[in-house]
Parts: structure tokens; sequence; C-alpha cells
């Protein structure tokens, strides 16, 4: 496997990110980088709109190629699961692989056009080349554990015609449909009223089953950070400025952490670029 890691490691690591380094044009954006994430954590990335955190987790999807540095992945598919260095993959099909055991929700929720089920349906059929009974039955527990119906009406109603929160957490049941190992969240709550925003919160934390997936959340979101208490990790200028607890998240008297913290409720805006 390309990029297998000689170097020894724990058991459980999920993620290692190692001096990670990217530009656009004249702007840094990655300015080494350096991060670690165990197997069933739950690690929050917050920082100010401009900071690299979608950047960073594009990087580890595979998605972007950096210009030096690694992003190590565990190889799920393999015994042990084994780091692997997505930076040095060849070609999609060892990143489509790998992605098998992942799950992502976006934050515009990405879903395909047409039916609810179709949006359940299609990676189940083309990833894991499963056949209609199986997907139906997937389909129906994945919506159970959303809190979404499971009715046929539902199934093939028009998921464009759905609300912002009956869309997250359809985007959600997708996500759980390929049973992961690990689930991202790119800006969970962004654009939903308290309420459903609440409702997602609790989701998360349901979906993280105490810790038997590995949950990896970038967000604004001052009440989620308060309501789920994940590790919490802040990027300044393209490196890890902070990385600890919540609470002392909360506390922290820097002059950087300080100021975003207060400001955080009015940032859900996201900058055109480079966020």
């Amino acid at each position: 496997m390309t990029g297998t890691l000689n170097a020894p490691i724990t058991a459980a690591t999920e993620i290692r990110v190692q001096a990670l380094q990217k530009s656009f044009g004249d702007h840094l954006v990655l300015n080494g980088m350096a991060l670690e994430i165990e197997k069933g954590e739950m690690v929050a990335v917050v920082g100010r709109s401009g900071c690299g955190k979608t950047v960073l987790l594009n990087h580890i999807l595979g998605l972007m190629t950096p210009d030096s540095g690694h992003v190590w992945v565990a190889d799920n598919e393999m015994d042990g699961a084994p780091l692997v260095d997505v930076t040095q993959f060849e070609d999609a099909i060892e990143i489509a692989r790998i992605h098998t055991h992942w799950g992502v929700v976006f934050q515009r929720n990405a879903l395909f056009s047409g039916s609810v089920f179709e949006n359940l349906a299609l990676w189940l059929r083309e990833v894991k080349n499963l056949r209609s009974d199986a997907i139906t039955e997937i389909a129906r527990a994945v919506l159970t554990s959303v809190a979404l119906p499971v009715t046929a009406v539902f199934l093939e109603s028009d998921a464009a015609s759905l609300s912002g929160g009956m869309a997250k957490r359809l985007a959600i049941a997708r996500a759980l449909s390929m049973d992961p190992v690990v689930l991202f969240y790119d800006e969970p709550t962004t654009g939903l009223d308290p309420v459903s925003a609440a409702e997602i919160q609790d989701l998360i934390l349901a979906t993280h089953q105490g810790g038997a997936i590995t949950t990896i959340i970038i967000t604004h979101d001052k009440d989620l950070l308060s309501r789920l208490g994940p590790r919490t990790v802040m990027l300044h200028e393209g490196r890890v400025y902070f990385d600890g607890s919540f609470e002392e998240f909360r506390s922290a008297n820097s002059e950087i952490i300080r100021p975003y913290f207060v400001s955080m409720p009015t940032l859900h805006g996201r900058a055109p670029d480079f966020h």
C-alpha cells in the first residue's frame, strides 16, 4: 500500500497531520500544521474565517494536495488499521477505498436531486454494491436513528422539499448509512434555527456512540461546543494555537482566544475563500 507509515505509532491513532503547508498564490493558509486525533475522540476545530479549517479538512479527505507535509490516516480496511499517507496516493481509487469507512456531512448538506431514498441508496449501490432489499433495510434503520419517517411516502419524497433541519438529518443519515468509523461534520448547525440546531447537536452526540465513532466537527457554534464538550482545537495563522478541553478554551484569557470566543455567535457567515 502506498505510503504506509514505518515509524512506530499507537494503535489509537486515527489521523495524524505533520508539517502541513498550503498556499493559494501569495496567501499562506496552512503553515506547518500539526495535529493528531485518536480513535473514538470527538474533536471540534474552530477559528476565524480564513484560518484554514476547511482547507485542513479537505487535505484530510484527500481532496487537496499540500505544498509540503503529510496527512496520515488509519486504513480501516487492513488488519490493525495502519496509518497511510494520503498525500502520497497515486490515484483516486486509493482514497475512495479509505472513504468507504468515513462519513461526511457537508455544511450545505450536498443532497442529490431526487428522492430521499435515492440520496440514501446511491453510495450504498455504487460504493458497497448492495442490492435493493439490503439498501431499503439500511435506509429505514438510519432514518429511524435520526428521527425521520420511514414510510414509503417519505422515502419517495423529493429531498429538495425538506426543511433545513430535516435536510440536515437526511445528510447525517446518508453518512451513517456507510457504517462509518469516522464522521466529519462541516459547520453542521449553520443556517438552522435554535431549536433545529439543538436537535442536530444532540444527534451528533448520539451518532458519536460514546466513542465508537471518531467525530470531527468544523464549527463556529459556541452552543454546540458547550453542549457537547469536545476536545477543542483552535487554528490561528495556519497552525494549531490551542488544543485542549472546551472548558479550558472557554476560560482562556489569551488575546487571540478571548475576542474570538466572545464574538462566536456572530461568526456563522463564511468567508468566500480559504475558510
